[in-house]
């Protein structure tokens, strides 16, 4: 593991630094829209900004790279989002931000596109596996590290946005000092949503869900914080457990996949994590329950993310993958713009505790489709399904390919009886 790390150290490097920066700027949302009197509302339509633009980002960007090469389009996309990220507490009005947010979500889906290229084209087929799932730690260190920074300043100054801004502009020198060019990105056409709900109706509809879950929880989790009275401290400890849990329940759910009926295994996440945002719409008193339930609800959300694109692989071909990955991102965006629109009204209406009933409500519809589904087809035999491997649902296209394509090696060459190159279901090796 050290051999391939030392391969790949300053991409790492600088995802932990922009994941530090993006981290502090989804909580700093919350934070100063609470502050400037904003409604949950007008934060949801912000928030949904941001994963607008992540999502056209995603879909665009490889043509830009294939036009002008990895390193502008690397350069401009970070000088970009360190302009929007100082932009912020200019202009503190709902009307500016939403432009703002589609910006960096923008330039952070352009980011990931380049920075995962180069790492997918420094990996082999052997250390592929071991190489994402190192990065895929990387990110979620960057985005817990992330929270315990904003205690260091007042969200009500410029101080923390300028903050997120200096540490997105020095992510790019040891990745941009370090990496060689790169091959031109190839993402494959977006399967068409018809044809994904045909081939797997659980990982079309159940991702389509997720999104709008994980885009609460990330971009809805400070507003629910501040409106319920935390201080800033709290709320970034909120919004930290919400990502805390996926690095511990990330590995037994992995271990879990590769052994049982997947679809069981989704109605059992989903089904924990609806009974979390009970936990924490009930307010049984006192911070900590909620801090509980987010760690629960939050740990769920990832592993069922690497569930659903598993699940989906298992009933396609090794060649329709490519395109089903980018169809199932393109499909967990479109809930991840949706899911927040819909968490902010239902919070304007009832109240900020309607942040858990809607995430509650939505991990329910998961389970209930997935029981569905288990009495529709027969379940994939286990060892003919595809290798887990941890993928987080800020992942672009391209590692999403990466993945599965790795996924599909390893399954075969577990099926032909030969020891798996890289695994993914021991200890420390997986995200």
């Amino acid at each position: 593991m050290i051999k391939v790390l030392a391969g790949v150290w300053a991409l790492l490097l600088g995802i932990v630094l922009i994941m530090l920066g993006n981290g502090m700027h989804f909580t700093l949302i919350g934070l100063r829209g609470g502050i400037e009197g904003f409604s949950a509302a007008e934060l949801a339509i912000v928030t949904s900004g941001y994963f607008m633009g992540f999502l056209s980002g995603a879909r665009l960007t490889p043509g830009l790279i294939r036009r002008v090469g990895h390193v502008r389009v690397f350069a401009a996309l970070g000088s970009f989002m360190s302009a929007g990220l100082i932009a912020f507490p200019l202009v503190t009005e709902p009307w500016a931000w939403t432009p703002l947010r589609l910006l960096v979500g923008f330039c952070m889906s352009g980011v990931y596109v380049t920075a995962e290229s180069w790492l997918n084209d420094s990996a082999t087929n052997e250390t592929r596996g071991k190489v994402l799932s190192a990065y895929m730690i990387a990110q979620t260190l960057g985005i817990i590290g992330a929270q315990g920074l904003l205690t260091l300043g007042d969200a009500a100054t410029a101080v923390l946005f300028i903050g997120a801004s200096i540490l997105v502009s020095m992510s790019f020198g040891p990745i941009l000092l370090s990496v060689s060019p790169a091959p031109v990105a190839e993402v494959a056409r977006p399967m068409p949503l018809r044809r994904l709900f045909a081939g797997s109706p659980l990982g079309t509809v159940g991702i389509f869900l997720l999104g709008g879950v994980y885009a609460t929880q990330s971009g809805m989790g400070a507003v629910f914080g501040t409106q319920v009275g935390m201080t800033a401290d709290q709320v970034a400890l909120f919004v930290a457990m919400l990502f805390a849990g996926a690095l511990v329940l990330q590995y037994p759910v992995g271990w879990l996949s590769d052994r049982v009926d997947r679809r069981k295994l989704i109605f059992s996440a989903a089904l924990f994590g609806a009974a979390a945002c009970v936990l924490g719409w009930l307010d049984v008193g006192g911070i900590w329950p909620l801090m509980g339930a987010a760690f629960l609800a939050g740990g769920v959300t990832t592993p069922l993310y690497a569930l659903f694109l598993a699940y989906t692989n298992d009933y396609l071909s090794t060649e329709d993958m490519p395109a089903a990955s980018g169809g199932l991102v393109f499909t967990f965006g479109l809930g991840a713009i949706l899911g927040p629109l819909a968490t902010g009204w239902a919070m304007q209406g009832i109240g900020p505790f309607a942040f858990w009933l809607v995430l509650g409500a939505t991990f329910g519809a998961i389970a209930l489709y997935a029981l569905y589904r288990m009495t529709q087809r027969a379940a994939v035999p286990v060892e003919q399904t595809e290798s887990y491997l941890g993928v987080l649902p800020t992942a672009s296209p391209v590692a999403v390919e990466a993945a599965g394509a790795w996924a599909a090696e390893q399954g075969e060459t577990e099926r032909e009886g030969e020891e798996p190159s890289s695994p993914t279901t021991n200890a420390g090796d997986k995200p």
